[in-house]
């Protein structure tokens, strides 16, 4: 998400990582989004999983892709050959559309040459878009000038800002064009797909050589973070497990720290760990990691500790 997320990985029993949290400024920031509930803070952890594979990955599924950065990190890491980026949002998927229709240089210029202030940003979001290229700079735009980033409805634009610079505060167009003439690199590469998550999963389930990286909104236990960040945020989490169950494939979910959640991933025998973060507020969370097999973080716990030791 934002450069001012931290993490650090925690098991479940509470046992903290003693290592330095991750400083995610050092992620490279491959999507154009500021997007809420993004995962560049788990990029590092991310690395670590696929390094652990004895057979490498022809495909990354993202059934629920938002911002991509997850997607975007394997294949400019070559982790993969392919990214399936899934996403409902309509708006959202106007921009992974555009970049791989080949429309990306276009939204750069576009956003390059726009002039902001208060009054261009709602003349402009009070046009219709006709083209999905159209849709998808104002996409980013409101993106980039809507509080936190947000696109569900009620949400509105930034008055005070950072440093009280308003509406400019989260706007850089050369940073973003220059991210989205990166996308072309690797926008062969991704097949996007906008539909819904789970069938997208059951089209893969029956793929060894495929790997799942799972971020579903969080509503949970009537969680309401998802209903106020997201557009399409309902979803049926238990059919999510049992999907998640029937995966040939390996496969990592990210969820909040929810009882519910936990009760899920208890059924379905699934393994669990905390990540304890801190968001762009420094408010601490603690986020679950799910899987089949989490045995490589506890490897990279007691790499962790023995570093730790031989300093002391």
């Amino acid at each position: 998400m934002t450069a001012t997320r931290q993490a650090v990985l925690f098991s479940e029993s509470n046992n903290l990582y003693t290592a330095k949290p991750v400083n995610v400024a050092s992620v490279p920031q491959r999507s154009s989004f500021r997007y809420p509930g993004g995962k560049t803070w788990f990029v590092p952890a991310f690395r670590e999983w696929m390094s652990h594979k004895y057979q490498k990955p022809k495909k990354l599924i993202e059934p629920f892709a938002g911002g991509g950065i997850i997607s975007l990190t394997a294949l400019f890491e070559n982790h993969v050959q392919c990214a399936v980026m899934v996403e409902l949002d309509e708006d959202v998927a106007a921009v992974w559309q555009s970049v791989v229709s080949g429309n990306g240089p276009w939204l750069a210029d576009r956003i390059l040459s726009f002039k902001l202030s208060r009054e261009s940003v709602i003349s402009e979001l009070s046009t219709p878009a006709v083209e999905i290229k159209e849709r998808a700079f104002q996409t980013i735009l409101k993106n980039r000038t809507f509080h936190g980033g947000v696109l569900a409805k009620g949400s509105g634009l930034i008055k005070l800002g950072e440093n009280g610079k308003g509406i400019r505060s989260r706007w850089y167009p050369k940073t973003l064009a220059k991210r989205l003439l990166n996308l072309e690199k690797v926008s062969s590469r991704i097949d996007f797909r906008s539909e819904d998550g789970l069938k997208v999963m059951r089209d893969f389930s029956d793929r060894k050589d495929a790997v799942f990286f799972i971020d579903p909104p969080y509503t949970a236990g009537g969680k309401k973070a998802g209903k106020r960040l997201y557009k399409y945020c309902d979803i049926d989490h238990e059919e999510l497990f049992a999907i998640c169950e029937a995966l040939r494939g390996d496969f990592l979910i990210t969820y909040d720290n929810a009882d519910e959640v936990k009760d899920l991933a208890r059924s379905h025998g699934f393994s669990m760990r905390l990540i304890p973060m801190k968001n762009t507020h420094h408010a601490k969370m603690q986020e679950l990691v799910i899987g089949r097999d989490l045995s490589w973080m506890d490897q990279l716990q007691a790499l962790i500790n023995q570093k730790c030791e031989s300093k002391t």
